[in-house]
């Protein structure tokens, strides 16, 4: 079960500590339901190579993951047809232990967009976390987790299909 949260972005945040960072690329076989795959790197790191299934949902959804080889990964690329989306992921720590996940998708594109994601363990700790520090409040300010049209693959269909069949 993936539980997380969303925020809109407009850069890296401060006075955070990095974790670490991570290149990602990935695209969707299908949006409904979700389909995916990714190949990410920790910088500085191997490769993975990973096929994602999810299910409908905002706050909670069933996400299923199993690493695949380089060679599928390619066949399903070629397959899917379209540019990847790139994505560009620092993790930072928080105080109270959490994980940030900031991304900055499609950079240096007119598309570019920022948001940042805390996964948590139940959806009473989703819903109960608010941000202590006045700085950090402010940097998540605009939470869009429930709203329609704020996942990747709505962003997929907007940036990739648009004009094709879907």
């Amino acid at each position: 079960m993936e539980i997380e949260r969303k925020w809109l972005v407009n850069d890296w945040p401060e006075n955070l500590p990095l974790l670490y960072e991570q290149s990602m690329r990935q695209g969707y076989i299908t949006v409904r339901p979700t389909v995916r795959i990714r190949e990410e790197a920790v910088t500085g790191g191997d490769v993975q190579y990973i096929l994602c299934f999810k299910s409908p949902g905002t706050l909670a959804r069933k996400e299923i993951e199993f690493p695949i080889e380089k060679e599928q990964f390619a066949q399903l690329e070629d397959l899917i047809g379209l540019p990847l989306i790139p994505k560009l992921r620092r993790t930072y720590g928080l105080p109270d232990g959490q994980k940030l996940e900031v991304n900055c998708v499609d950079g240096g594109l007119p598309s570019e967009f920022w948001y940042a994601e805390i996964e948590y363990e139940t959806e009473e700790q989703a819903l109960s976390w608010k941000a202590e520090d006045g700085a950090l409040a402010e940097y998540l300010s605009r939470e869009v987790t429930g709203d329609p049209g704020q996942t990747m693959g709505a962003y997929w269909i907007k940036t990739r299909l648009q004009g094709q069949e879907h």
